[in-house]
């Protein structure tokens, strides 16, 4: 089984959406025996609550559901747990860079590492309109696409 966990600062629109893009993904091609997905954030503040509904809107619309998830926040446990940590943008991998043991740091990348967009960093959408998280989805598809490539060469990713 390989573990993989998106990370975000809160945990309610960047990667929970990457969470359930991948599950998705995943599900539609039967490889979900294969994984364990989860998203989590650097930062407390909306542990316990769903996504933000603009992110479960953006997402409804390409057949995605979010309505599941919850918000929680990265545990020391996690490091020694996931397989992948995968953090949507440089300020987040700084901070799991932090805080995570020395013998876990090759776990932590950032995920659009593995999309064929010329972009590194999903933006947080969170102050900005629905164009914003219309653009969380494009990066999330590609880079769900590219890593499920990447971790099962033969799928139709």
């Amino acid at each position: 089984m390989i573990r993989v966990l998106f990370v975000c600062l809160g945990n309610i629109c960047r990667s929970p959406t990457a969470h359930g893009v991948f599950q998705k993904i995943i599900d539609d091609q039967n490889l979900s025996h294969l994984f364990q997905v989860d998203s989590a954030g650097t930062a407390a503040w909306h542990i316990g609550k769903t996504p933000d509904p603009r992110s479960q809107t953006a997402a409804q619309l390409r057949q995605y559901d979010l309505s599941g998830l919850s918000a929680r926040q990265v545990e020391p446990e996690d490091f020694e747990k996931f397989d992948y940590i995968l953090a949507m943008d440089h300020e987040n991998l700084h901070n799991l860079q932090k805080i995570c043991p020395s013998e876990y740091q090759s776990k932590l990348s950032l995920f659009l590492s593995f999309s064929d967009m010329n972009e590194d960093e999903v933006p947080d959408p969170y102050y900005g309109g629905a164009g914003g998280f219309e653009r969380v989805l494009d990066l999330v598809e590609s880079a769900s696409l590219g890593f499920l490539k990447e971790l099962t060469p033969g799928s139709k990713a």
